[in-house]
């Protein structure tokens, strides 16, 4: 079975995809922004509280990505079956 070829129109979604994906890995990696003691948040610094703030985001961002991925391809065999 042949997989229809990519077209331009999808390009715009797979960039979405990848700033999606992307984020979270450059953000904990930015280590200058937070490596700072105030403000505090239940006592903990900033330093271990933003990394923490980091793991619900990463996994709301890489869940985001995957249905905009499966509504994509969705599209895509619907569009291979007209």
């Amino acid at each position: 079975m042949d997989e229809p070829p990519r077209t331009t129109r999808n390009q715009g979604v797979w960039w979405l995809v990848g700033i999606l994906l992307l984020i979270p890995m450059v953000m904990p990696l930015m280590v200058p922004i937070y490596a700072k003691e105030d403000p505090k948040l239940f006592d903990f610094p900033f330093f271990f509280w933003y990394q923490f703030m980091w793991i619900p985001i990463a996994a709301a961002l890489t869940f985001t990505a995957f249905k905009i991925v499966q509504r994509q391809e969705r599209r895509d065999r619907q569009a291979g079956d007209r």
